[in-house]
């Protein structure tokens, strides 16, 4: 049957949510910005996205029973064409009106589905051996009967795929994903002994996982319970790029050795493409990692579960009058002192919103400061007015009053440093990787943005709560251009040098990659419980004792994993050191191992209980 949405420009085929997030992007993100594709739950559908207030909107487009689409909710319209106009008129629901359609790029045809690349044989071949059809006839059943075969042979497709068993045992399952390479995401799907249930066996860290596969009334398959769809090769392609419950997404499919070569339909390449790869496993908008194995529904508080996880102008009203400089009459300011320095206090206070008030912490510069100072608190406001990460202390404005007034949102937990001195029997090591990989987040956004932070330590990230960290003082923070890989200091400072990579203290060189250096060295703090780093030696004694070579030793309860991580942070040569992105990864893929680990020790607790 053929695709009433193929000749649409805007129409981008089988792309996923974080593809399609990229290209409104590319865009421009203006309001009412929107593309059509191909929807990965439900046969035949599609989802309209959507730009709105700087955000991304996602509308599942469900092909109904009698032939026409509609949004949940919504009136049904002919074709998908005809909704998009619909929807162009009057928002009726959405976000907002469309306004602009996001069209492909020259030279960009729709992606194609892994069952659009087989379906037009299978439909054939399948009309054709039920009623004994050729020629002139044959192509005339197709046109009348292709609708109904359709769906009869999406629901069988998974048959046609390499990663399909079909009726194996469990022990004939882990044998087959033992047999060569067993790299993280190796995977196969097997039909179970009940009938309509399935199990999808999952290799990671060199052990086999198992996950049942079950359909509920209405047909639809989920991996216990979880997002639905109409087929089980629409549930692969998808968790290919969401593991949704998972330990790990679905990677490298392991071939049918009883599946005759002819009929192994070739399958797209299981790795997410490269704008999926940027947000693997989450990728939210936001920047924010979900968690892959549900630690969420353990009861839990986690980042996305707190008041302060979504920006404060998340509100569009509050949105429309975001400014730099905020009215008096808005803020509290109250007595109790959270900290102090050379510049002034920082007191607790509230900001009073439109529809909510929400708690502030207020940096106050003293009075008598020279003017110098006043410039550098504001360079630092409107710095961080850019930024906008779950991971990053929020400047909410400046309020220029009886003094000059900093405020930023609170992280009421404290710094890293001394929550973990003052914790270090309560708090275990995979809590401190959690930390430690939030961490690696909000930088990567940094590095993503060019920001170069300049005094990332311990000391400068504070806890919303033990599970919950962000990153703070941008004080000595700088915006490069965009043709920018470093910035070059005019003169030295009163600088933090046992944080700093040694091109910073050499030629006063700073970049991304000598962030990376100090993340090492907040590393090494988070993971010795808040010691200081280097112990009793001075800034110049710190550089002699690197260039020979040395680095600190790996902390007593340190993983060997992290500290290894750390002296790759550490690499000497900057342009040899890992960038953000790489050494996110890196710690994500260690942290959600040792979560799995837990999570298993305690299930197999509550089996051995019951």
């Amino acid at each position: 049957m053929p695709n009433p949405a193929a000749h649409l420009p805007f129409y981008y085929g089988s792309i996923s949510r974080s593809d399609a997030e990229e290209h409104l992007k590319l865009g421009g993100m203006m309001d009412g910005l929107f593309l059509l594709r191909q929807c990965l739950r439900n046969l035949g559908g599609y989802v309209l996205s959507v730009t709105h207030n700087l955000r991304f909107h996602h509308y599942p487009i469900e092909r109904l029973m009698n032939g026409t689409f509609a949004i949940a909710g919504g009136k049904a319209h002919c074709g998908p064409e005809e909704l998009c106009e619909f929807y162009s008129k009057d928002a009726d629901g959405l976000c907002c009106p469309l306004k602009r359609p996001c069209n492909r790029p020259g030279g960009l045809e729709p992606q194609p589905g892994i069952f659009d690349s087989i379906r037009e044989n299978m439909v054939r071949e399948y009309i054709r051996q039920t009623w004994q059809l050729e020629g002139d006839t044959l192509k005339q059943a197709i046109i009348s009967q292709a609708p109904q075969v359709e769906k009869l042979l999406a629901t069988t497709a998974h048959e046609k795929m390499p990663w399909y068993h079909g009726s194996i045992t469990r022990a004939q399952a882990e044998s087959r994903l033992y047999s060569g390479s067993q790299p993280d995401g190796k995977f196969l799907l097997r039909e179970k002994k009940e009938k309509g249930s399935y199990a999808l066996s999952l290799v990671y860290g060199k052990t086999v996982y198992h996950y049942r596969i079950g359909q509920d009334k209405a047909g639809k398959y989920s991996v216990e319970d979880g997002t639905k769809f109409d087929t089980l090769w629409q549930l692969v392609e998808y968790l290919k790029l969401k593991p949704d419950g998972l330990i790990y997404y679905l990677r490298e499919s392991t071939p049918n050795p009883d599946m005759p070569t002819e009929t192994a339909t070739p399958a797209p390449p299981a790795h997410p493409s490269a704008f999926a790869q940027r947000r693997l496993v989450s990728q939210n908008s936001d920047g924010y990692t979900p968690d892959p194995i549900g630690r969420g529904k353990k009861g839990r508080i986690l980042p996305m579960d707190t008041s302060c996880y979504e920006s404060p102008y998340s509100d569009p009203e509050e949105l429309k009058e975001k400014k730099l400089f905020l009215k008096r009459n808005n803020l509290i300011v109250e007595d109790m002192e959270l900290g102090a320095g050379n510049f002034g206090s920082v007191r607790k206070g509230v900001y009073k919103m439109k529809k909510k008030h929400i708690d502030v912490a207020i940096k106050i510069l003293k009075s008598g400061n020279e003017k110098a100072e006043r410039d550098d608190m504001m360079k630092e406001a409107q710095l961080m007015h850019q930024l906008d990460n779950p991971h990053i202390v929020r400047m909410i404005g400046v309020c220029e009053a009886e003094a000059l007034m900093l405020v930023m949102e609170m992280a009421s937990g404290g710094s890293l440093n001394k929550f973990l001195s003052s914790k270090k029997d309560e708090v275990p090591v995979n809590n401190v990787v959690e930390l430690m990989h939030q961490v690696a987040i909000g930088m990567k956004y940094l590095e993503e943005k060019n920001f170069v932070h300049r005094d990332l330590a311990a000391r400068n990230v504070l806890l919303v709560n033990q599970h919950y960290a962000k990153i703070s003082d941008f004080g000595l923070s700088k915006a490069l251009a965009a043709d920018d890989s470093y910035y070059l200091a005019k003169t030295t400072g009163k600088w933090p040098l046992k944080w700093y990579a040694p091109e910073c203290i050499l030629f006063r060189k700073f970049s991304s990659k000598s962030d990376v250096w100090s993340y090492g060295v907040t590393m090494w703090e988070a993971f010795s419980y808040g010691q200081k780093p280097y112990k009793k030696m001075k800034g110049p004694e710190v550089i002699t004792f690197l260039e020979e070579g040395k680095r600190m030793d790996c902390p007593p309860k340190c993983p060997p994993e992290m500290y290894k991580l750390m002296q790759q942070c550490w690499t000497f040569k900057w342009e040899d050191r890992p960038d953000f992105s790489t050494v996110e990864t890196l710690i994500r893929t260690y942290y959600y191992s040792i979560a799995a680990r837990t999570e298993e020790r305690q299930e197999e607790k509550v089996k051995n209980y019951s």
